[in-house]
């Protein structure tokens, strides 16, 4: 099943794939920006109390040299980021990408990249109910839930415009194609069909899924169809067909079970020598049984006063 969803699903190969960015731990570069700060700070003082004894201008040294401590220090500043549980964060320099951070907590890397949230938790998304044709042409209507989540945020954010939404379209895409693609009930017909092998059905639409979102970095976790049935207008016909099948089935066990009890009894009779019967009272044996067994109502007996053959 596998290799005709390969041949249906074509899908392009991911130009960008995740890599691990270069990040340092927050905490150590967060105390090391307020240990700038301060210096610039103690700096700038510095000039100050000195041009105050001197009676002049701040030397211009220590005036420079605060000034690129605190812009140092704003940069450090700048470079620190927060990551939450069930999340990362994909990191761009002049464009480009650069890596993911996915290590919790208060992390450090390169002040002038961007840095993107992508939530890598796990989701669902439930189509709406959607109203197809069947593989035999009759209308019904089907719904289906996946289970899935973001596994390479790079593919996520730079292979698809959307990829929650990219996941929507592709999965409804997916859940008409197998409608489409089997019927809804076999009718005693060899194959499989949407109501009798839901389990082959779900394992095969989790296939397609996979198939049509792996380019957006999504593995899909699990699928189940939530919604299955005829359209309205032909529910009521085709609920007639099922009863009159299961009908004929019922007739079809009674008439089997009679056959088998009809045959036991002439045996048991030719075997214990009870009664000698030719192949006319045979015949009209097997169909009073036959009549007894098989019928909807309750027999009425005939006590025949005579003979066997009057």
């Amino acid at each position: 099943m596998s290799a005709t969803i390969d041949a249906t699903v074509h899908m392009p190969a991911p130009v960008v794939r995740e890599k691990h960015a270069r990040e340092l731990p927050g905490l150590p570069m967060f105390f090391a920006g307020l240990v700038v700060f301060a210096v610039s700070v103690w700096v700038f003082v510095l000039g100050v109390v000195k041009a105050d004894e001197t009676g002049g201008n701040p030397p211009a040294g220590l005036l420079i040299a605060a000034v690129l401590l605190f812009l140092a220090a704003t940069l450090i500043m700048r470079g620190l980021f927060t990551v939450a549980p069930g999340e990362a964060r994909v990191l761009q320099f002049l464009g480009r990408y650069v890596g993911t951070v996915r290590t919790d907590g208060l992390r450090w890397a390169n002040p002038f990249t961007t840095r993107q949230k992508i939530s890598t938790r796990i989701r669902n998304h439930e189509t709406a109910t959607l109203k197809v044709n069947d593989a035999d042409g009759n209308p019904i209507e089907i719904a289906a839930v996946v289970v899935w989540q973001v596994e390479d945020t790079a593919r996520a954010r730079f292979e698809v415009d959307d990829f929650v939404r990219f996941v929507g379209i592709q999965t409804e895409t997916a859940v008409r194609h197998i409608a489409t693609s089997y019927p809804y009930d076999n009718h005693e017909a060899t194959g499989l069909s949407l109501r009798e092998n839901a389990d082959e059905i779900t394992e095969t639409l989790a296939i397609e899924i996979a198939a049509r979102v792996q380019s957006a970095g999504v593995k899909v976790i699990e699928s189940r169809l939530t919604h299955l049935a005829y359209a309205p207008e032909i529910a009521q016909a085709m609920l007639q067909r099922q009863q009159a099948g299961a009908v004929v089935a019922a007739r079809t066990r009674i008439v089997e079970g009679a056959v088998g009890m009809v045959e036991l009894a002439l045996q048991r009779l030719a075997e214990q020598d009870v009664v000698e019967l030719d192949e006319e009272r045979k015949a009209a044996m097997v169909s009073n049984l036959l009549v007894v067994l098989c019928g909807d109502r309750s027999t009425q007996p005939v006590v025949n006063t005579g003979s066997l053959y009057t």
